[in-house]
């Protein structure tokens, strides 16, 4: 009887984040609206305080350089999401288009990533004469910063925008290399052994047989690699300047405006979540279940 009556995992689960949001939001209004109340007298005589009614100010809703609190970050997201699509020249866009361009250029960046690592991580995967030749390589750039990129990107290419895409692609395609060279390699012997009993030719075997068995470790690679990839372009942006949601972050920064900063990074966090949801349907999609 008491188990007919439990709720569901999903929906306990879902009451829970409910119940954490709330009290996350609770301790917010508390600990910013007691700052915002308690400012406007702080250090301030009774005369001041008189001469503040009087030009009609209240001395104890005074703006603050305080915390914002949850209701100020309320009207922020909608005086954001009212016009997100206008365009006031270089440095006033909607933040529509300011993410519009960041995950124009993670895409882009991303895409080229997936090109050279996907056909290099197979070679190295099928041969293990590629795959030692270039390992010292692998080892040596991989640990490398993606921004460390960025001064040589703009010496060499001189523009921006290029620069913030090759950022993207150099961090983007480490993951994908090596997920798919792993994914590669580790296809059982028993099904490669049988499609050359078959004489099925290579390119054949690589489209359907091991690419079908590597490809959830692939996939896996992948939303590794766009997790980075959102994680960077953010950074890159606020270096290059010009567009995009890093941007946004930085000007709003420069501007003193706290609550759009705090806008920006709420957004840039549920555009992530939905970017990894989306790898992570894709990768259930692609994985087998016996």
């Amino acid at each position: 009887m008491r188990s007919s009556l439990a709720l569901p995992l999903n929906l306990r689960a879902a009451l829970l984040s409910i119940a954490i949001l709330v009290a996350i939001v609770a301790v917010w209004y508390f600990a910013t609206v007691t700052v915002e109340a308690d400012h406007g007298t702080a250090g301030m005589t009774a005369e001041q305080i008189e001469y503040a009614k009087l030009m009609g100010k209240d001395a104890t809703s005074t703006k603050t350089t305080g915390f914002p609190t949850p209701m100020a970050i309320g009207r922020t997201i909608v005086t954001q999401l009212s016009d997100p699509f206008y365009d006031h020249g270089p440095n006033d866009k909607g933040i529509a288009l300011q993410l519009a361009f960041s995950l124009a250029r993670v895409a882009l960046g991303f895409g080229i990533a997936m090109i050279v690592a996907i056909p290099l991580g197979f070679l190295i995967g099928m041969s293990p004469l590629f795959r030692k030749a270039l390992d010292p390589f692998i080892q040596v750039l991989k640990p490398i910063s993606p921004l460390a990129w960025m001064p040589l990107a703009l010496y060499t290419i001189k523009d921006s925008s290029i620069s913030g895409i090759f950022v993207i692609f150099i961090c983007s395609v480490w993951p994908m290399l090596i997920n798919t060279a792993y994914g590669v390699a580790a296809v059982r012997r028993d099904w490669l052994n049988v499609a050359r009993t078959l004489e099925v030719g290579p390119f054949r075997r690589a489209f359907q047989v091991i690419l079908p068995a590597a490809a959830p470790t692939i996939v896996t690679g992948m939303r590794i690699s766009m997790g980075i990839a959102w994680l960077v372009i953010v950074a890159a942006e606020m270096l290059v300047g010009g567009t995009g949601i890093g941007y946004f972050v930085w000007n709003e920064w420069n501007n003193l405006s706290l609550t759009n900063v705090i806008f920006a990074v709420l957004l840039i966090g549920v555009f992530g979540m939905l970017l990894d949801l989306l790898f992570a349907r894709f990768q259930r999609w692609v994985t087998y279940v016996e």
